[in-house]
């Protein structure tokens, strides 16, 4: 509209003549100022017009919903690799823990210090030479969220405060029903499953098989470092 408004008296002028700056010379002064001021008045009110849709637009803008999709993590370990699919839908504060550790790569180069076959294997918590990794604050337990710690699942290591998990996770070898959330006393809130195996099941259970010693006051501890070397999304 405003294109069209404002090349009107530009093709009037150029009726009869070869240019429009000789035409626009050529017209009285009395002539040309009704001209200018017309324009002035024209661009004034586009420019409105523009910054009234704008601000319209500003306001019926809708909020940015957080994407809850499922997030895929490859663990490359020396025994193979394990790929696990996260779920931030269901532990949204704990796939977000998780993935902080992910992305800044702690877990690079941590071992599975804790493997008891038939049950899970636990690790992220400590290097090769079996020091502990710096942890950030806990992450609120949020194993009422209906997933089970069925076998291949993912959930989060923790003492025996319902709300101490940091970064240490384990991978169930088998369903381990009685770590479910039940009630919110400290015996029955559970362990909070946050994803499960996708990929390499296969070597997960074979880390379930090594064998096992007693190490620094740790139990159930691999005699040969079980590592993960990287763990990337």
């Amino acid at each position: 509209m405003v294109k069209s408004l404002t090349t009107e008296p530009v093709l009037r002028l150029r009726v009869g003549h070869v240019g429009s700056t000789d035409a626009a010379a050529k017209c009285p002064a009395h002539t040309r100022r009704p001209l200018i001021l017309r324009c002035v008045c024209l661009v004034f009110a586009a420019f409105s017009v523009s910054v009234l849709i704008s601000a319209l637009s500003a306001c019926r803008t809708t909020p940015v919903q957080p994407d809850n999709s499922p997030v895929d993590v490859r663990i490359e370990t020396s025994k193979g690799v394990i790929v696990i699919r996260l779920y931030p839908e269901s532990a949204p504060l704990t796939v977000k823990n998780f993935l902080g550790y992910v992305d800044r790569g702690a877990y690079d180069n941590t071992i599975f210090h804790r493997v008891m076959d038939g049950f899970m294997v636990q690790g992220g918590g400590f290097d090769t030479e079996f020091k502990m990794r710096p942890m950030d604050a806990p992450v609120p337990n949020e194993a009422a969220n209906n997933l089970k710690n069925t076998r291949g699942t993912v959930a989060m290591a923790r003492t025996q405060d319902p709300h101490s998990a940091t970064q240490q996770f384990f991978i169930n070898l088998v369903d381990n029903p009685f770590l479910d959330h039940r009630n919110t006393s400290r015996q029955g809130f559970g362990y909070c499953v946050f994803g499960e195996v996708i990929e390499g099941m296969d070597v997960v259970d074979a880390i379930g098989k090594v064998t096992v010693g007693n190490f620094q006051g740790h139990q159930n501890v691999p005699v040969e470092n079980v590592v993960m070397l990287k763990i990337t999304r």
